[in-house]
């Protein structure tokens, strides 16, 4: 037998390949449809996934506008920041902050979901969040996915 073939093949930035994607969040829930576009940035549906480099593919996320959230978060989901000043802790609900931007409501969730380290502020700014259902982003041929289909 081959010795090479017990080698794991471990992914670096120079062998990853990254495809662009396109997620529709028209009617899916908010909290499901940030954890399946984590794990698409992140690269683990891809079969050399290695935890300490970016492999994941670069996501686009379009009709955020149109994202659910269930029970009674728009009102008691608070999303809460510190100015840095003494008394300074502001907070929004869900609903104040889709006002702001329905954005914002999506890339909160995803980076919650994302290691809290220089790795994973690589990762995030692989993500395009759009509150229409048009995007600037059409020369890159991305693929679209159904979030329906993975595991």
């Amino acid at each position: 037998m081959d010795t090479l073939s017990y080698k794991t093949v471990s992914a670096n930035k120079a062998t990853v390949t990254k495809d662009w994607v396109h997620v529709d969040a028209d009617g899916q829930t908010l909290g499901r449809l940030s954890s399946h576009v984590a794990k698409l940035l992140r690269g683990k549906y891809k079969p050399n996934f290695t935890p300490h480099v970016d492999c994941g593919d670069n996501v686009i996320v379009t009709n955020a506008e149109k994202i659910n959230l269930t029970g009674k978060k728009w009102d008691s989901k608070e999303y809460i920041r510190h100015t840095g000043y003494p008394g300074g802790q502001r907070s929004l609900t869900a609903t104040e902050l889709f006002n702001k931007g329905p954005e914002r409501l999506i890339e909160n969730a995803v980076k919650g979901m994302l290691p809290k380290n220089k790795l994973g502020a690589t990762i995030f700014r692989n993500l395009k969040v759009y509150a229409g259902s048009e995007h600037d982003l059409k020369a890159q041929k991305p693929k679209t996915i159904n979030l329906n289909d993975l595991k």
